[in-house]
């Protein structure tokens, strides 16, 4: 059965346009657009001074915002920045369309807003896909098909690991990071992914349910399954909110607003 918030298009390209209607965090494009600033992560990712140049454009932003760039700090929000881009597209893909592009590096590109570096916009650069058997383009050239949800989901978690791997094999090495903190900021961003397509469109609670289905308990190297959950607050009503895996360490900054409401650290300490 087909959730009504999810809408069914006849090719990717149309899916790609309607997940921009729902969100205006990153916008997602099928092709680069034809402006500067872009780059594939194939290219980001073999690029042996690639890291090192974002990181130093990052610190500069840093240091004029917060009078300071620890070096943990800079290389927590790269990792976080990097990894909730293709993890994002892919989510809102999965949760509206019941969808999974292609996330090889080389099918993959970002464009980075400045001053502040982050990326604002992602780009998929192959029109195939895959979805499940009731699709409208199930019968097209570009579509491979799966049986059902959990297959589904099976094949946008091992692509997403795929990529987060290759990041980190080459990320790691340059920052003072634990392979556990790494792994960490994967399954934070595969989380939020979900976590924000449902907010966006409203529907928190739907977000939540395809994250649980997508990043369940044992999924080695993930660190952890879906951490979203309701919580109480003040007059009785709840909201929705997760535990961290990996720290943004933005309490460092002594300019800084301290720490996350998600933060690992304030979770322990419960």
């Amino acid at each position: 059965m087909t959730a009504a918030y999810r809408t069914r298009h006849l090719d990717l390209a149309s899916s790609v346009a309607f997940v921009n209607t729902r969100q205006d965090r990153l916008r997602v494009h099928l092709g680069i657009p034809d402006e500067p600033g872009w780059t594939t992560s194939e290219d980001f990712l073999s690029d042996p001074g690639a890291v090192a140049a974002w990181s130093a454009a990052l610190a500069h932003w840093m240091r004029e915002t917060y009078g300071e760039a620890p070096e943990r700090t800079v290389a927590a929000y790269l990792m976080s920045w990097y990894l909730l881009t293709p993890g994002f597209a892919a989510g809102l893909l999965f949760h509206h369309a019941r969808r999974v592009p292609s996330l090889r590096p080389e099918n993959v590109a970002f464009h980075r807003a400045m001053p502040m570096s982050d990326p604002d916009a992602v780009a998929l650069l192959s029109p195939d896909f895959t979805c499940l058997p009731d699709d409208p383009a199930a019968s097209d050239p570009h579509a491979v098909v799966v049986a059902d949800d959990l297959a589904l989901a099976t094949v946008l978690r091992g692509r997403f690991r795929s990529h987060a791997a290759r990041f980190i094999a080459v990320f790691g090495p340059q920052v003072r990071l634990g392979k556990h903190t790494l792994w960490g900021a994967a399954t934070d961003a595969l989380d939020n992914a979900f976590w924000l397509a449902g907010r966006y469109n409203g529907n928190e609670a739907a977000g939540a349910l395809d994250a649980a289905l997508v990043l369940g308990a044992g999924h080695s190297p993930f660190t952890s399954a879906s951490t979203l959950r309701p919580a109480a607050i003040s007059g009785g009503s709840t909201e929705w909110t997760r535990r961290r895996e990996s720290c943004c360490f933005h309490y460092l900054l002594e300019q800084g607003s301290g720490e996350c409401s998600t933060c690992p650290r304030l979770c322990r300490k419960r």
